[in-house]
């Protein structure tokens, strides 16, 4: 079915977008609460994330492997936990769920910071990731209170600038993070661990607000809606979960969803590199002072320039092919890394500063590009009264990749990455290595680039190859009204655990 598309203008979609928020005035001190806790846990969370691997390593004594399998037990037990949290948010409610999830991840923060200033306990790189791990129903919990904050404290003609401003504070709290990271490590010249200070106190912030600002929980409904609007649902036909899963696994289009999701996983791990892959690779080729926090803000800032300005212009493009030609150019976004560096010499920090940019640079312009489309074709692939179960379903392949590519991780490092190669015998760090041209360019981290780019955009390509079956039975959505921006599903912390 061909898509229609609305005849508005670029500008007028995007000052629609910007009318959009003016519907927010009639939100309560609640719904500005979260969005404050928000902003605050993401700061830290994403900080977290990109030093996560480093610290490990460097101050605990972790191997790249063993840092790969903690983090990859995290992320895959904070992505598993989001199954049950839902359900742990709605018995205990919004309030009580919050503050409950913010004072463990205060304690177990704080269980961080001791142990890294106890150089005498054993075992401390273990110990640390099992409080990682401890920290994973908290940190999915949270995630569920911010989803069911912006359906409760939004009435339905706000709601969505409600999940949109939710996406642009948690994109912000993103780069703030990124900041944080360079200021603590290169400004204020302290260690790793207290990444992990500022956790301790944006957790107790997050408390406070918590506790002052959440007094209420009922749903929120404009002036003009009667109050037993908030109570009516849809009327849906409730089947057993074994019924339900034998008619999905019948139909054609959940096997062209998990084909598409398949051939396009090499783009989804490129933001598992981000934090993986990426924080020991500038700091091995670029050098230890390398700012590994502001190369990973161009991420986020772009992302809220494109929420404002571009993802409204992209609703006049075909659902299918913003995302498959978007992936693409995520894909291309890992080929700078792979210029040979040979010719580089003395200033190879400074061209691998130059690549990092154009790599984030165009992973992000891509990334707004294709990932709104994603979470679009799905509900537009899904038979009628089936887009929720669709959605769970397109998570799993995900969630089996970056599990992978986790425990991947450190073997990677220390096959193309190492902190140290062998020359002549000698152990010399990979950047001298690589300034004396002393390492073949199948055993560099530009190898490893080529390698990952190959693998991503083959799978676009085979996917715009069979773009007719892939959008066969596709209904598309005809926009009539004022279009409302599509959330990239990516950059929030449940998703990049």
């Amino acid at each position: 079915m061909q898509q229609q598309v609305s005849s508005k203008t670029a500008g007028q979609m995007i000052l629609a977008y910007f009318k959009d928020f003016n519907v927010l005035k009639e939100t309560r001190m609640e719904y500005w609460g979260i969005q404050i806790v928000n902003f605050l846990d993401c700061t830290f969370y994403f900080a977290m994330l990109t030093i996560a691997t480093v610290f490990l390593s460097d101050d605990l004594g972790l191997s790249d492997k063993y840092a790969g399998y903690s983090t990859a037990v995290f992320t895959s037990a904070t992505t598993l936990m989001l199954l049950l949290s839902g359900l742990y948010t709605d018995w205990l409610g919004i309030k009580k769920s919050l503050n409950i999830s913010m004072a463990a991840m205060l304690v177990l923060r704080a269980a961080v910071v001791a142990l890294a200033f106890a150089p005498g306990v054993p075992y401390r790189g273990i110990l640390v990731s099992v409080l990682f791990f401890l920290m994973a129903p908290f940190m999915a919990g949270i995630q569920t209170v911010f989803q069911s904050s912006c359906q409760r404290f939004t009435t339905k003609r706000s709601r969505s600038a409600g999940f949109n401003l939710w996406y642009l504070f948690m994109n912000v709290g993103a780069a703030a993070g990124g900041f944080m990271i360079d200021i603590i490590r290169l400004k204020l010249h302290l260690a790793n661990v207290h990444i992990f200070t500022m956790g301790v106190v944006t957790a107790l912030l997050c408390l406070v607000v918590g506790m002052t600002m959440i007094r209420r929980e009922d749903q929120l409904v404009s002036p003009d809606e009667p109050p037993e609007a908030a109570k009516k649902e849809a009327k849906v036909e409730h089947k057993p979960p074994l019924q339900l899963f034998k008619e999905v696994i019948r139909e054609p289009a959940l096997w062209r969803l998990l084909v598409l999701i398949a051939l396009i996983l090499g783009v989804r791990a490129v933001y598992a590199y981000l934090y993986l892959l990426m924080p020991k690779y500038w700091l091995r080729t670029i050098g230890p002072d390398a700012a590994i926090g502001v190369l990973n803000t161009i991420n986020p800032i772009g992302i809220v320039i494109g929420l404002i300005l571009f993802i409204p212009i992209t609703n006049k493009f075909k659902v299918f092919n913003m995302l498959v030609y978007g992936a693409m150019v995520s894909a291309f976004a890992l080929f700078p890394l792979a210029v040979p560096w040979r010719n580089y010499g003395p200033n190879i920090a400074q061209a691998h500063y130059i690549m990092a940019i154009l790599c984030m640079i165009i992973v992000t312009i891509g990334e707004v590009v294709w990932s709104p489309k994603l979470n679009e074709y799905t509900a537009a692939i899904a038979p009628k009264g089936q887009e929720g179960t669709y959605l769970g379903l397109s998570l799993i392949p995900w969630f089996v990749a970056k599990t992978v590519v986790s425990v991947l991780s450190g073997h990677m490092l220390e096959r193309w990455s190492p902190e140290t190669v062998l020359v002549n015998g000698v152990k010399v760090p990979l950047q001298q290595a690589m300034i004396q041209n002393q390492v073949p360019y199948w055993h560099t981290p530009a190898a490893m680039w080529l390698i990952l780019g190959i693998y991503a955009l083959a799978g676009c390509i085979i996917a715009a190859l069979l773009s007719g079956w892939l959008t066969r039975g596709a209904h598309w959505k005809v926009e009539t009204n004022a279009p409302k921006s599509d959330v990239p599903e990516k950059t929030g912390p449940a998703a990049a655990a």
